[in-house]
């Protein structure tokens, strides 16, 4: 792998996309970015109870009868929601091209620490990296990532 070939077309990229002018985003934000559960009661408890992330509703999903849709509070008006699809085999969680990767949650540096705890409480792995990252599994295997740094800000550099 030629990195600094990698890094020289980053850097074209960045000259040529990023503006220190832009228009505003067409959009107004995220709604809510949708998962797969395989047990609603479990990933219930892994994210209302371990991670503290309040869940605001629970609906059928309209789009696969007897299938639920259910919605975690994840601050700043943003929804993490989920499907279950009784029925159906769906294959265990990979990472695939156009697929998750991770999804980065921002929370307060105290915070962090307190869900760090649970996180061990519980007996999730996880791994630090930065003193600010704490990246695990939910417990359908979806990678997520506990951000100490704000919104708009990824390792004290301005993102947004």
């Amino acid at each position: 792998m030629d990195l600094a070939a990698i890094e020289a077309e980053r850097a074209r990229l960045h000259a040529t996309y990023v503006k220190d002018s832009r228009p505003d985003s067409s959009a107004r934000g995220i709604h809510h970015t949708a998962l797969l559960s395989s047990d609603v009661e479990r990933t219930i408890r892994f994210y209302q109870g371990v991670l503290e992330f309040p869940l605001t509703e629970i609906i059928e999903n309209r789009d696969y009868q007897g299938s639920s849709h259910f919605f975690f509070d994840v601050g700043n008006g943003n929804l993490l929601a989920f499907f279950d699809f009784p029925g159906l085999d769906l294959s265990q969680y990979a990472e695939v091209l156009g697929g998750l990767h991770h999804l980065a949650i921002s929370v307060s540096p105290e915070k962090w620490s307190a869900l760090r705890a649970n996180l061990e409480a519980a007996g999730v792995e996880y791994l630090e990296e930065s003193g600010t990252s704490l990246y695990f599994r939910d417990p359908d295997g979806a990678r997520l990532e506990l951000l100490a740094d704000p919104l708009g800000e990824m390792y004290g550099q301005t993102v947004l």
